[in-house]
């Protein structure tokens, strides 16, 4: 995960992450960053730690996208060589779905 906090992007206000990820490091750490961890806790946790669960819902939708990207088979298997055709085909694969909520709409 330090890897991904160390990207030279913009720093969020909220990681959204499954139960995997529910550990007294991981969530210490992105409070040291100064970013809210919203995870939900494990079953097993002795004493759970707080989620916004309202919010835990958006990773749902998050969740469904990649689902309906990778119904396209050239995004699933990663055909493409090089990285530069894989982000074409997955911005047109994007501009497909996001096309279809526009078409027919009058």
């Amino acid at each position: 995960m330090p890897a991904l906090l160390d990207m030279p992007v913009p720093k969020p206000d909220a990681l959204l992450a499954d139960k995997g990820y529910d550990g007294d490091a991981v969530r210490e750490e992105l409070l040291w960053r100064g970013i809210l961890p919203i995870i939900p806790p494990k079953a097993n946790r002795r004493k759970p730690a707080a989620c916004d669960f309202r919010r835990y819902r958006d990773r749902n939708q998050v969740e469904r996208l990649f689902n309906r990207l990778k119904q396209s088979r050239r995004i699933a298997t990663r055909y493409d060589k090089t990285a530069t055709s894989f982000l074409g085909f997955l911005c047109l694969a994007s501009a497909k779905l996001w096309l279809t909520h526009y078409v027919n709409r009058a």
